[in-house]
């Protein structure tokens, strides 16, 4: 059980039985640094921070080697042991410090601060600088307005003199550790599962569709048997245009990875009065492609508007509606399997852009030839890939309920 305490160099919430003030320590007089070379190629794996999975691989992360052919000059770092790295960015004002808990040993770059503990606890410290507490001693020290090359301009020594306020008792430090580390635990269980069914989802995408060249696809539900019809868009589709002087409606944007979302959360702006003249008036269960490329969606990407019964879209979208002619779903999850990825090809012009968006006109986009079963096995399949869905985002919420969760506990259990 935990009882609230808010006074002078104690925490807001405790475990029962601790009520000794928190001591101020310097960092140098519980950890040691670590400064031992990469001597012989002891190890070959580079290793870089990621703000999400720690101490990773190069390779992994960046889908690429950064770090020089030679690494023989850089840091040793082994499991348990601490990096500080000194980048910043808008999450990670002033760099990152995690723990190498993935691998045995790793390479990394001498622009790194590496050590390791000696008289703290080690789940205590990788919970400590998972807070902001830390940030006012590293501000304090690091030279002001000094910036190297996206490096804040902070040294070894300076780091080292930052000082933090740690429990007296091993024990405390201990059970506040290990409290976080569960709680990353669980996160990290339905994130694993997330990304499982995330897989198993593209898996079906490509045996659920027919592949090129084929009028079938690898898999199909019990009593379906017929090739499926080669159609073109325009055959199953009208066109949705303008709108009819609707007023302060959502305004909603597509992003390739996240489907539609309301413009207020992507840009922290929301078009109104006149402005919306200028957009679309998109209706549940119709469709718009936004055909600007990104890395997520070389071509393109098309959603169904699912979760408002009105909204505004952009006019340069291309909105269309397919009601009485096929499920807007399964248009949606066709395009997701990027199968009309070449007909889309060869409507671009080579290397023409209009306002970063593909140049495909409506007209065009309207005659590409996509292959669809009857509305029955249309439908078995949405609803089989919206169930898939629906479970993606029930985990997604549980993920974004236990961060929130484990950031105010952060916020809470430390001083």
């Amino acid at each position: 059980m935990m009882t609230s305490k808010k006074q002078r160099r104690v925490p807001e919430l405790r475990f029962r039985g601790y009520t000794d003030d928190w001591e101020q320590r310097k960092l140098s007089s519980i950890v040691t640094r670590v400064t031992r070379k990469n001597t012989g190629l002891v190890s070959d794996l580079p290793l870089t921070i990621s703000a999400q999975d720690g101490l990773v691989d190069q390779v992994t992360y960046f889908n690429k080697r950064v770090a020089s052919k030679n690494m023989e000059h850089y840091l040793l770092l082994l499991n348990g042991e601490f990096a500080y790295n000194k980048s910043y960015s808008k999450d990670y004002p002033w760099g990152a410090i995690k723990r190498l808990d993935m691998y045995p040993r790793g390479a990394l770059s001498t622009l790194y601060i590496a050590f390791k503990p000696t008289s703290v606890n080690s789940e205590f410290l990788v919970a400590y600088y998972e807070t902001s507490n830390w940030y006012k001693q590293v501000s304090e020290r690091a030279a002001e307005g000094a910036r190297n090359h996206g490096l804040l301009n902070i040294a070894p020594h300076d780091f080292f003199d930052t000082r933090l306020l740690i429990p007296k008792t091993d024990d405390e430090q201990r059970s506040i550790g290990l409290f976080i580390k569960k709680l990353d635990h669980t996160i990290a269980l339905h994130q694993r599962k997330q990304s499982l069914l995330k897989k198993l989802k593209q898996g079906y995408l490509q045996k659920l569709f027919p592949q090129k060249g084929q009028r079938q696809p690898e898999l199909r539900f019990p009593g379906f048997t017929d090739d499926w019809e080669q159609r073109k868009l325009g055959q199953l589709s009208e066109c949705v245009r303008g709108n009819d002087g609707r007023m302060n409606l959502p305004t909603l944007t597509i992003s390739a990875g996240s489907g539609w979302l309301d413009q207020r959360d992507r840009f922290s702006q929301n078009i109104a009065g006149a402005e919306q003249k200028n957009y679309t008036l998109l209706r549940k269960g119709q469709l718009s492609y936004n055909h600007g490329n990104s890395k997520l969606a070389k071509f393109g990407a098309v959603f169904e508007l699912r979760n408002y019964s009105e909204a505004l879209v952009p006019r340069v979208y291309h909105s269309f509606d397919v009601s009485g002619h096929a499920v807007p779903a399964f248009i949606e999850y066709l395009f997701a399997t990027k199968l009309p990825d070449r007909e889309l090809a060869k409507l671009v012009s080579s290397g023409a852009r209009m306002d970063g968006l593909l140049n495909i006109n409506y007209q065009a986009f309207m005659g590409i030839e996509l292959r669809v079963p009857s509305i029955h096995e249309q439908q078995l399949i949405a609803e089989f890939l919206e169930a898939l869905d629906n479970t993606i985002a029930l985990h997604q919420q549980e993920i974004d309920r236990l961060q929130e969760l484990k950031q105010g506990y952060l916020q809470k259990m430390f001083v």
